[in-house]
């Protein structure tokens, strides 16, 4: 099954742009501009979106802030019938250090309130991911603040680096090669 859908999680506004929670944005803005697709802000779809012009995915990035991304993935998911497992979410990851990405789908949520509105609105939790390694604080209660603030700059570019391997898997994935694109990303290139 081909992924029809592309969505990058983060939080609208400057006082964001560079921060840790928003490494979903990151990189649909990237793939956006390599695969040359105009996100344009769409007031029905409370999000900015895009089409690759040869294979229809969509790309959408919610601006309803984290909490709310469902309202725009189920939006958009229902008008064009996708199915929950036609998509694909980019998100930041606690669990990991900068630099790894994963990909799996379905699971669990761990907690990422993205993710949580996400399954709510399509029903489902049956949808792929791409998890962005972006570190843990180290304590539980620091969490919150830790996502809403920028990355170190080693860490900054140890993430740029995963959403470059990231990217390089996306075609494989809107072309419907699921488990070839994460067998990619998961292994490590040999010295």
């Amino acid at each position: 099954m081909a992924i029809r859908l592309i969505v990058g999680l983060g939080n609208p506004g400057r006082e964001y742009e560079a921060t840790r929670h928003n490494a979903g944005f990151w990189l649909l803005e990237r793939y956006a501009a390599r695969e040359r697709v105009d996100l344009r802000k769409d007031g029905k779809y409370h999000a900015y979106l895009g089409r690759i012009d040869t294979s229809g995915t969509w790309l959408l990035m919610p601006q309803t802030y984290m909490n709310a991304s469902g309202k725009s993935v189920g939006l958009l998911a229902g008008f064009f019938k996708i199915q929950p497992a036609e998509v694909l979410v980019v998100h930041d990851e606690l669990d990991f250090a900068p630099g790894v990405a994963k990909m799996k789908q379905g699971g669990g949520i761990a907690g990422h309130n993205g993710l949580k509105d996400i399954a709510a609105k399509l029903g489902s939790l049956d949808f792929w991911r791409i998890r962005l390694g972006i570190g843990h604080p180290g304590e539980r209660s620091q969490v919150v603040d830790y996502v809403l603030q920028k990355p170190s700059a080693e860490d900054r570019a140890a993430i740029e680096r995963s959403i470059d391997r990231t990217i390089d898997i996306l075609p494989m994935c809107v072309a419907g090669d699921l488990q070839g694109a994460m067998l990619k990303l998961h292994t490590k290139d040999k010295l």
